[in-house]
């Protein structure tokens, strides 16, 4: 797969500049007639131990287990970021912290020039939909899903609004739509009537998606769940931010009710996941479906959760916000019956960053220049050499300016633009606990080279000494 300029890009796909301006785009002409079709199932808050097939031992999770035994499990996966919208936007975009728009939970949205992975699938000749949380343009502007490639959207726009489980509105394409039944209490984001839980609405809207999409086109669908969230301002007005209907087989349980509450949206998840796998089943589409699974960042310790209580990041140190292995690496699985060999366990290392030219690879797509991803269908596909990368990057904003960077099985944690740069060896202490900056000099100076080239500035967050804008 070549990587070409996006003025090139666009001419290739048949897309005028005007069009992707405003988010309409044609198909390619000259679409192969078999494509795979792509789904990508995000979880939110999910930490790497939260799986039985990771490590859990106390939440059951019978049907992500059987997607790890029908596929490959990736034991070193990383989201974008550790925080959801520059996470979901490394996803999108092909590109990491240091060269992503969107770099923390702000309302600052993609802008016409930010390709996403849906604008090039569709490029394609795919049909393309996001169901669930977006987080990455709020309304009447550039970053909107429909403007961002995607033929169908129903979900939320906002990041806090996705904090409600019980919202009175969701959005479908551009226009607001009404939930009946889920009245807001006084309290912003807190109801006190709950008859529709949205994420059940997501698997419902996905699965009908997926028997009404159009039969002569490949898919990619981005289905963009919400549990295992907390609500946090339920949590700080109830002292209960785990909203699920309920509790089901862990009701009785002698745990506290939030905990109570995380397990079974854990559950529901896993649930739902194989309600999707079921539908391709019963389509006919399970042999050409790559169905990839993953979170947007580590657990949280929000709405009363405690990530320690079920052991949430297994032996890593660190959970959402942090930049230690608890915070980035993450659960990911997955599956393609007759293209994926079953059973498989990947120690590839690889990043959210690299989908976008991962999924271009497998439609024969171009891929626009610039991108920071690594296309890992070799590993997918058990075909041909993976290339590798120098090095993976991440920056974080919230409090103080933090990075950390990954070279082989090295890892390098900073905090402050000239801090001293935490090293660990993660293939003899998984949970960084073992500083070695004194001993290995020579990595601490290859990692102060790759800081300086791996970011670009971005006006929305500044390096600044002590503080973040954000």
């Amino acid at each position: 797969m070549e990587a070409i300029s996006r003025r090139e890009w666009m001419r290739r796909a048949g897309l005028a500049a005007g069009a992707v301006a405003l988010g309409g785009l044609a198909s390619a002409q000259d679409a192969p007639a078999v494509k795979p079709n792509i789904i990508f199932i995000l979880a939110d808050d999910l930490g790497y131990g939260d799986l039985g097939c990771f490590g859990q031992k106390s939440i059951g999770t019978p049907n992500l287990d059987a997607m790890a035994s029908e596929g490959v499990r990736f034991t070193q996966c990383y989201s974008g970021s550790t925080v959801c919208a520059p996470s979901r936007c490394s996803l999108m975009t092909g590109l990491h912290m240091g060269h992503a728009w969107i770099r923390g939970n702000a309302n600052v949205p993609l802008r016409p020039e930010d390709t996403t992975v849906a604008e090039v699938l569709k490029g394609a000749g795919y049909s393309t939909a996001l169901i669930g949380k977006w987080g990455l343009g709020e309304p009447d502007t550039t970053g909107i899903p429909n403007r961002k490639g995607f033929d169908y959207f129903y979900g939320y726009l906002n990041q806090g609004h996705a904090h409600n489980y019980y919202p009175t509105y969701l959005w479908r394409n551009e226009e607001k739509v009404t939930i009946e039944g889920n009245v807001e209490s006084e309290h912003e984001g807190v109801s006190k009537e709950r008859a529709q839980y949205s994420h059940d609405l997501f698997t419902k809207e996905a699965l009908g998606w997926l028997e009404g999409r159009k039969k002569e086109e490949p898919f990619f669908l981005y289905l963009a769940y919400t549990v295992p969230h907390a609500n946090n301002e339920r949590g700080a007005v109830e002292g209960d931010g785990m909203e699920v209907p309920e509790y089901g087989e862990y009701a009785e349980r002698e745990w506290p009710t939030p905990l109570k509450g995380r397990a079974a949206m854990v559950a529901r998840l896993d649930r739902d996941v194989g309600k999707v796998l079921q539908k391709l089943r019963d389509l006919g589409l399970d042999e050409n479906t790559l169905v990839i699974f993953s979170s947007d960042n580590g657990p949280h310790r929000e709405g009363e959760s405690n990530p320690e209580f079920f052991d949430s990041n297994g032996p890593l140190r660190g959970i959402k916000r942090d930049l230690y292995e608890g915070g980035i690496r993450v659960p990911t699985i997955a599956r393609w019956p007759g293209r994926i060999a079953p059973g498989r366990v990947s120690e590839q290392a690889w990043a959210f960053w690299d989908f976008l030219p991962t999924a271009a690879a497998l439609a024969d797509a171009p891929a626009p220049s610039g991108l920071d991803g690594i296309s890992m269908a070799p590993t997918l596909l058990g075909e041909g050499k993976q290339p590798q990368h120098e090095y993976l990057y991440w920056e974080f904003h919230e409090g103080r300016f933090h990075q950390a960077i990954r070279i082989e099985n090295w890892k390098g944690v900073r905090t402050g633009e000239r801090g001293p740069i935490e090293l660990y060896d993660l293939s003899t202490d998984l949970s960084e606990t073992r500083g070695l900056a004194a001993r290995h000099p020579e990595v601490v100076a290859r990692m102060e080279a790759c800081f300086a080239k791996a970011r670009t500035d971005n006006p929305h967050w500044p390096v600044v000494k002590n503080k973040a804008l954000y």
